[in-house]
């Protein structure tokens, strides 16, 4: 067996993402068709604290520091892992590709809509360079195997499409005030640029883009601590559902298309979904239920009825994982590097299921700017 590539990355953004990133790349030897590996070499954070842990369990890295560019400047590096706040997304996005790094950002990929045009500009000026953007819950199996239908197209006409990301971290409103409720660091957006693309990663993929949208957004907390011994506004959104018209990409017809992106939903510490009712087939899947995938199949005059099936460890990239198991976020995250370094080495013309394009994340910006809009005129918005 010819002996896999390595591939050097940097992280720019120690916290939790990037403790995730590592330990999939610690896990790597799980998987059994990758033609690269990802070797991390370099680390930036502002909280040195951080680098502590990193030290204790990865060897292969030999940079620490607290200046991005310095990082940049590592000949050693190839790719960036950027896991920073909404505000530095442009300008660290940016540096990133003029440095001649190749990039996987976070989400929304720019604080706002101006912001993701200009990264998308400099993505344009550097056509060599190789950009995703990261998003994990479509590589469930259920996920994945909704993706695998829709390309199918067994639903007769569709009736309507439910596709969100639910959560209730911020249940608790003793909760202290962090980055994600400050408009200055998340953007105006506040729940739909911090959870919006989980809800749009399959959409945007097979072309259900919205022609209009109409939002209902909630601020359902005005104000929470600020770890000072006072309180500090909460100017973000909590909790969003838009409504969106689509337009079949080969069929023609219309349909309704429903995404939420709620911080606040009782009952959901971390819920993931994707529903899809056809005339002659429906498909459901949510990681509330990670290993169960719902399908109803119609017959003119029988019962209509929902089979649950336990689809165990089918992802998209094979791994030495029984299938008889049960799938798990972490699962994700290493499907998500195995997507994207895949596609690094090899650009396959076919890929089981890739990670977020830079046309995607465009996409997502025109639709979050609409839904910020018609929240807040409470008119329905066309998407040019």
């Amino acid at each position: 067996m010819a002996e896999k590539r390595t591939i050097r990355f940097g992280i720019i953004g120690c916290g939790l993402m990037g403790r995730e990133f590592a330990v999939a790349s610690a896990r790597w030897p799980a998987l059994l068709e990758t033609k690269a590996r990802p070797e991390i070499v370099a680390i930036c954070d502002l909280n040195e604290s951080l680098f502590g842990w990193y030290r204790q369990n990865f060897p292969s890295i030999r940079q620490f520091t607290t200046k991005y560019h310095e990082l940049l400047a590592n000949q050693d590096v190839e790719i960036v892992y950027c896991a920073v706040p909404h505000n530095l997304h442009e300008q660290f996005y940016m540096d990133i590709l003029k440095a001649g790094k190749h990039l996987l950002g976070e989400k929304p990929f720019g604080i706002d809509a101006a912001a993701n045009e200009r990264i998308l500009a400099a993505i344009d000026a550097h056509p060599h360079l190789f950009v995703r953007c990261s998003s994990e819950f479509p590589f469930f199996p259920g996920g994945h195997q909704v993706h695998k239908y829709i390309l199918e197209n067994p639903w007769g006409r569709i009736i309507e499409v439910h596709s969100g990301y639910l959560h209730s971290s911020d249940l608790n409103f003793q909760k202290p005030i962090n980055w994600k409720r400050m408009i200055e660091f998340n953007g105006e957006y506040g729940c739909l640029s911090d959870l919006g693309m989980h809800a749009m990663h399959i959409p945007l993929r097979v072309r259900w883009i919205p022609r209009r949208v109409y939002a209902s957004l909630s601020k359902i907390v005005t104000e929470r601590p600020d770890g000072k011994g006072s309180t500090a506004p909460c100017v973000t959104w909590d909790n969003g559902t838009i409504t969106c018209e689509v337009e079949h990409p080969t069929d023609g017809y219309t349909f309704p298309m429903t995404l939420k992106t709620y911080r606040i939903s009782p009952g959901e510490t971390d819920t993931w979904y994707i529903e899809v009712i056809g005339t002659k087939f429906s498909a459901k899947f949510s990681t509330k239920f990670p290993k169960t995938l719902k399908t109803m199949h119609y017959v003119d005059g029988d019962t209509q009825e929902w089979r649950h099936e336990d689809v165990g460890y089918g992802s998209a990239y094979k791994t030495i994982t029984g299938p008889i198991f049960e799938f798990g976020f972490t699962d994700a995250i290493l499907q998500m590097w195995a997507a994207l370094v895949e596609e690094f080495v090899d650009r396959p013309a076919h890929m089981p299921f890739g990670c977020i394009t830079p046309e995607e994340t465009r996409l997502q910006h025109k639709i979050l700017a609409a839904a910020l809009t018609s929240g807040k005129t409470h008119q329905v918005v066309e998407i040019g």
